[in-house]
């Protein structure tokens, strides 16, 4: 039983909660009345924003498709119909955009009409104009894979009509059987989504970036079903490696949502040792890598001690498979991802540092939950792949990955195989860890170069979400998914793609490519928990080229709030805000006082090291001594290392401005608290 909600916006605050299972944590929640559950999913109703096109002959009046409507069908609507009529050798057809990625269904609404019977029409549904006006089959690889896109359906007489679901932002309707005009009184989509709230959030002075972030959290919202799925329109099923950069960009945008370990648990259980999770023993090691980052963000203990039969297990698989030598011996399908695959000795670099990486994590995780015989084996096994580094033979990925393991210098890596050529070579998934590693590197302008160049490419293209993978030279002569493609120029989604997502059965709406999204969010805001839960985090905020950048960060405490500048002498100076419970590390920054900044532990702030003020606030003085008129006062509480000092510490001379960028001296008004 879905929750129907009438609203053109998806950012609502209604949360859909969360409820455990025996074996596998479930999505769904709230049983009802006669053994029925409530779905997660929320629809809402989105209207067509333009006809993109119409067959020259057979339509009248499409336009009123673009008009407001109740959503249900009456006696005698005010506007006349879309009538679409097809004749043998020329079917009418109207082609709508609705303007965004859908997940969900397209809903018909048809008027009386003569005859009262059912007519039939053609509906076709595609992420991009072009998807929707192919024929099934062909050069370009229009397919029903998953998700049935193509169809001809039975529109009732004087009713709704409910087609799909599918992703898709187009849709194409045509009339099938000549003499029998198929009559539209309304078009629209339904979307189907979890409506949960945005906590995280992210601003710059970039809005190419800002906008980049954006994409990267829609993308991940429509992707977030029953379970967390790939993509929604192809395979709208659960991979466990795809959920690596998606899980990273749900801790960044919505914190913690019951759809991550309702994933994890199904994959869990229908997959028995020792087969691979998706049977892909890659897959299998990001499943141990998304458990640790769900504790950090987390804190979730009980959650943690019910995989441990597995995750010892699994972790013992994977250490086994480190040689007396330290050469990785992983069997299964040896898989990175699509793009990396004809460079199988880039796959052996990279699954030799993801090895490691398990291994790291398995070591922490086993110490964490008190077995030590099970950590002391992965260590063990980590230390000798350590020893065992292969060339990357110019694959971007696998080196990335060897640098995240710490067994190749960052800077070298960098420098000398994740920067040349630029975008070349990135992939969608796999750009999330290039990303890392060049800020591990410290090249910060670089990886936001590659942001705006990679991922704003898909934006040039007239993207509404990222896909499930990019090159840059498709772009050469090619028209944009929401126009038709004009005679002489490449159809960026038919004549593009490769491996097993040629042509259009490409998807456009793709989770793993939103790394993006949650590297802005801890690389440029620059926040990690440090303790389990995040009761400590760190802020190491990295602008690059960018003069300031803002937002949110989710914690179970609450949001942080964050505000980084770039001072004239290249400095960065912070304004931090953490929850109640959360202390903050502050690292390459100088942190102002603020409104409710208490809990900010500030490192390295010059002639105040040691010293911080919390709990600033402006309060009004009703009846001032001395003073006639009501006046406003400062008050705050001193916190330092050494607490005789913060006593001693009674006077002090604060800049104060209606917002940080005016914390200028010259610009903000000087206060003496002496």
């Amino acid at each position: 039983m879905n929750t129907t909600i009438r609203c053109r916006s998806i950012r609502s605050v209604v949360v859909c909660a969360a409820i455990a299972g025996l074996a596998v944590t479930t999505a769904a929640v709230a049983e009802q009345p006669g053994g029925a559950k409530r779905s997660p999913i929320a629809e809402f109703f989105v209207d067509p924003v333009r006809v993109v096109w119409q067959s020259d002959r057979g339509v009248s009046d499409a336009k009123t498709l673009l008009a407001q409507h109740p959503g249900q069908p009456v006696l005698e609507a005010p506007l006349p119909p879309c009538v679409i009529e097809t004749t043998p050798g020329a079917p009418g057809g109207v082609l709508l955009d609705f303007g965004r990625e859908i997940q969900g269904h397209v809903q018909i609404l048809t008027p009386m009409a003569p005859g009262k019977e059912p007519v039939r029409a053609r509906i076709r549904l595609g992420e991009s104009a072009s998807e929707a006006m192919a024929d099934l089959g062909g050069k370009k690889n229009a397919g029903n894979d998953h998700a049935v896109r193509d169809q001809v359906v039975t529109l009732p007489w004087l009713g709704t009509q409910t087609i799909g679901p599918s992703g898709f932002r187009f849709v194409r309707i045509d009339a099938v059987d000549p003499d029998r005009p198929v009559r539209l009184t309304q078009v629209r989509a339904v979307l189907g989504i979890r409506d949960v709230p945005r906590v995280g959030s992210f601003r710059c002075s970039d809005e190419r970036l800002t906008r980049i972030w954006e994409v990267g959290a829609d993308t991940v919202h429509l992707c977030m079903q029953d379970y967390l799925w790939d993509g929604i329109k192809r395979d709208r099923l659960v991979w466990i490696g795809d959920m690596h950069p998606e899980v990273s960009t749900i801790n960044a945008v919505f914190g913690f949502n019951d759809v991550v370990p309702a994933s994890l648990d199904l994959t869990r259980e229908v997959t028995p040792l020792p087969k691979w999770m998706n049977g892909i023993s890659s897959y299998s090691m990001w499943w141990v890598l998304i458990h640790e980052e769900m504790w950090r963000h987390h804190g979730d203990r009980t959650y943690l001690e019910a995989q441990m039969p597995y995750l010892a297990a699994l972790l013992e698989r994977l250490a086994a498979l480190v040689g007396p030598d330290g050469k990785e011996r992983i069997d299964g399908m040896r898989f990175l991802d699509w793009p990396s695959s004809p460079n199988q000795q880039g796959v052996t670099a990279g699954l030799q540092g993801l090895l490691v990486m398990t291994l790291d994590s398995g070591t922490r995780l086993m110490t964490e939950l008190g077995d030590d015989r099970v950590a002391g084996v992965c260590r063990a096994a980590a230390d000798r792949a350590r020893k065992v580094v292969p060339e990357a033979n110019g694959s971007k990925s696998g080196a990335a990955l060897l640098s995240l393991a710490g067994m190749r210098d960052a800077t070298q890596t960098a420098d000398a195989v994740l920067l040349p050529g630029g975008a070349a070579g990135v992939s969608t998934f796999y750009g999330f860890y290039v990303l890392d590693a060049l800020a591990k590197a410290g090249k910060a302008d670089a990886a936001l170069d590659l942001i705006r160049t990679y991922w704003g490419g898909m934006l040039d293209l007239g993207a509404t979400t990222f896909w499930e993978d990019f090159d840059l030279a498709w772009t050469a002569n090619a028209s944009r998914i929401d126009e038709l493609v004009p005679e002489g120029k490449k159809d960026i989604h038919g004549d593009c793609g490769a491996y097993c997502y040629e042509g259009f059965r490409h998807s456009l709406c793709h989770g793993w490519a939103s790394g993006p999204t949650a590297w802005l969010s801890r690389r440029v805001l620059g926040v990690t928990p440090l303790e389990p839960g995040f009761t400590k985090a760190r802020v190491a905020p990295m602008l690059g080229d960018l003069d300031w950048a803002e937002g949110t960060y989710p914690t179970p405490r609450g949001p942080i709030r964050l505000r980084h500048e770039r001072r004239p002498d290249g400095s960065i100076r912070s304004w931090v805000t953490p929850p109640e419970g959360v202390a903050i590390e502050a690292v390459g920054t100088t942190l102002m006082a603020g409104p409710g900044a208490g809990g900010v532990s500030p490192v390295g702030t010059g002639i105040g090291k040691g010293i911080t003020p919390v709990g600033l606030r402006c309060e009004w003085l009703e009846e001032p001594e001395g003073i006639g008129t009501r006046e406003p006062r400062l008050s705050w509480i001193v916190t330092a290392a050494d607490a005789d000092r913060g006593q001693r510490q009674t006077a002090y001379r604060i800049l104060v401005a209606s917002e940080p960028r005016l914390l200028e001296p010259g610009t903000a008004d000087l206060w003496d608290s002496g």
